[in-house]
This record gives C-alpha cells, structure tokens and sequence, in this order.
C-alpha cells in the first residue's frame, strides 16, 4: 500500500544521503523512481541532490505554485515509477503536500519527502508543517549539537559568524551559514535565557 512518508530533522543529518541510499534500493533491483528537489535550491548544481558525503544524482526540479499532482502524473503514466523521491520537502507549499497525498491516494505511488522541519528562528516551514498533518509515517533523521545531544534547531550565522535571528525564512545556504544545535543551546545563541 502507499503511503506519504516523511523524514524530517535539521540541517547536515544526512537527508539527501538517506534520500540517495533509498533510490539507489529501489535502481539496484530495476525498479523506476523520479526523483524532485526544490528549483530555489542549486547548491550542488541545478536540478541535481547531493550528499555532503560525495553521493549525488541527477534529480527534477519543483517551482512555487507548480501543480505537483499533474506533473507526476504525467510522470507515472510514462515511466511508471516505484517510488517518488521528493528532497528539501521543507519548500513545498501547503497546497503541494496535498498534491502529494493525491498522488499516493489516487496513483498508488509511495513518495517519500525529506527535509527540515524548522527554520533559524525555530518556525516551521509551511511544507513541514503540512507533511506533520499528513503524512502517514513520519522518521525523524538525528544529528548531534557540540554538546552531543540531539541536534533539534538550527542557527543561522553571517559572513562574520555572528548569529542572526531575524530576515527571510529561505536563505540557502550550508556549513557556512547554518549550525545544527539542541535546543538549549539555540536558546543560548538567540539570546533567549539559555540555562547554562
């Protein structure tokens, strides 16, 4: 039976590695997958997914306000796919999450969305927040803060490194923009009465 999956944690637990790992399951015994990650984010060159491990593969892109239910549609009725891959999940719209579920409930097709749950300002993305309403199963995807906890926020730093925590929600950006902490250490970060 399918069903909408999804993985969810903050940033540099190893999503788009996870994501990759599972395609490749899915490749390595000749089934089809589509594979879509948000068109915002070409850190790793436009419409491609990348591991910070090194993995990566060639990927589509989805756009604000792309109708996600007729294009996999379109999909499914010409490659017929095993699976839907969907990374940085966290961009999609409320509206696209629900597109998603159509594809699952009206197509019988498993997706499978990976991405953040919260922003620097410890908000959750709209496509987030939908996928924690709608999903059938959910896994959260651990990393460690320096204290080695788990890692459940993140910062966002500027070129000098000092932390920032108001401007856009979506900034892209990596290492040299975001820190994965604990909560207690975000608190402390943020200026929010951390408890030392």
């Amino acid at each position: 039976m399918a069903k909408l999956y999804f993985h969810y944690s903050t940033m540099n637990a190893g999503k788009s590695t996870l994501l990759l790992q599972a395609a490749y399951n899915y490749q390595e015994r000749g089934m089809q997958t589509f594979i879509l990650t948000a068109h915002l984010d070409d850190r790793a060159g436009a419409a491609r997914v990348a591991s910070r491990i090194g993995i990566a593969q060639e990927a589509q892109t989805f756009a604000e306000g792309e109708d996600l239910f007729a294009k996999l549609a379109a999909v499914q009725e010409a490659a017929a796919p095993a699976c839907i891959f969907v990374d940085e999940a966290q961009f999609l719209s409320t509206e696209q999450v629900w597109q998603l579920a159509r594809v699952v409930d009206d197509l019988g097709v498993p997706v499978m969305c990976y991405g953040l749950r919260v922003d620097f300002r410890g908000q959750l993305f709209p496509g987030s927040a939908a996928l924690l309403a709608l999903a059938d199963e959910m896994r959260e995807v651990r990393t460690i803060c320096h204290c080695g906890k788990k890692a459940t926020m993140v910062v966002r730093k500027d070129a000098e490194g000092r932390v920032i925590t108001d401007g856009a929600q979506v900034q892209i950006g990596g290492n040299e923009s975001y820190v994965s902490l604990c909560r207690r250490h975000w608190r402390e970060a943020v200026g929010d009465g951390g408890t030392g």
